[in-house]
């Protein structure tokens, strides 16, 4: 996959169409890379009735249920060639999908997220503050989403500090110090959604203390899921978040283990933008057709990154909106949209891994 010549560009300044058009030659490509070195994909795709020869468009290319990586071992390269297995996230006692990455796979996913993150905070690094605990690393070879993102988004960071103690108590004093070392600047903060609520701003709330970080940047995602109960809006979230860390610049993200590195960034706007490396559809769940812009649909994501796994084209259980093509407020290009919830039925998870507390 080459990234490097005509995929270059800036992240969202190739308008859709001309998108499509590329996508064409690297989605038909993938397919067959891993239809010839992906027995159990191969089987897929006969059994569901897929031709071995012709071109694949993004609305036209097999899509898996993004379930299926925790029923199937689906890897498209020798177990030799495997650098790590990343796990998705998932609630005590299920079942979790294995994804396996070969060293090149790999390099494209963080490539790619920085170009990406670097468009909405700039390439300078920052000092990092993690709202999360540093035991979540402890196993580089095989480690969650959770533990993915955090690593993902260290490649910005400048000096580091995990807020939570290994009791997910959140170290207030050591964050203090910190900010008191390197925040007369920029800080870019990173964590799960219901982590960074529960254990940063009901925390501090609960506290009666209050952080002031008027040039922070927080990224946040995943997890929304979980904040359902307590009826947080995404507004309430910023809100709330503000006035207790002086935070203003807060950016969602909506991403999987699955596709690691092809975010989704929320631009000021609110609105969730496709790179040049990734692609949205939404369909009927009633037949799979495509909805037409406003529609609510099921949520199909494309990625040009994933070749030691066939995860190029996954049906997710999510519904969204697609808003609009090339003309967000914010002038980035691309396809804009909305996650608007779960899909009835589907299996609730987060990207909180097996954390409860």
């Amino acid at each position: 996959m080459d990234l490097n010549t005509r995929m270059i560009s800036a992240p969202y300044s190739i308008p859709h169409k001309e998108k499509a058009a590329l996508y064409e030659e690297f989605l038909t490509r993938l397919t067959r890379f891993h239809q010839q070195n992906c027995p159990e994909y191969r089987r897929l795709l006969k059994a569901l009735g897929h031709p071995e020869e012709g071109v694949f468009s993004p609305e036209t290319t097999p899509m898996l249920p993004v379930s299926i990586f925790k029923d199937l071992d689906l890897k498209s390269v020798s177990d030799e060639a495997v650098f790590k297995t990343l796990t998705s996230s998932g609630t005590t006692g299920q079942r979790v999908s294995k994804i396996y990455l070969d060293a090149e796979t790999s390099a494209n996913q963080q490539r790619v997220l920085y170009r990406i993150v670097s468009d909405f905070v700039g390439e300078k690094r920052l000092p990092f503050l993690v709202l999360d605990s540093k035991k979540v690393l402890r196993d580089r070879a095989m480690f969650s989403a959770r533990g993915a993102g955090i690593l993902g988004f260290s490649i910005f960071a400048s000096q580091t500090f995990y807020a939570l103690d290994e009791n997910m108590v959140l170290d207030l004093d050591g964050v203090r110090r910190f900010l008191d070392t390197h925040g007369g600047g920029p800080v870019l903060l990173f964590g799960f959604t219901y982590m960074v609520w529960k254990h940063l701003v009901q925390a501090l709330e609960a506290r009666g203390e209050r952080l002031d970080i008027p040039e922070g940047i927080l990224i946040h995602g995943g997890g929304w899921k979980r904040l359902a109960g307590d009826a947080v809006s995404p507004a309430e979230f910023k809100d709330r978040v503000r006035k207790a860390t002086g935070v203003r610049r807060v950016y969602d993200y909506y991403g999987m283990a699955e596709q690691t590195g092809c975010i989704y960034m929320e631009c000021p706007c609110g609105h969730l933008h496709a790179s040049i490396w990734s692609d949205v559809i939404f369909r009927r769940p009633s037949d799979f057709g495509i909805c037409e812009p406003g529609e609510s649909g099921l949520i199909q994501v494309l990625s040009l990154l994933p070749r030691s796994y066939p995860g190029h084209s996954l049906l997710t259980e999510d519904m969204g909106v697609l808003l609009g093509e090339d003309d967000c407020p914010c002038g980035r290009l691309g396809k804009y949209f909305t996650v608007t919830g779960r899909a009835p039925r589907a299996e609730v998870r987060g990207c909180s891994d097996t954390y409860e507390g």
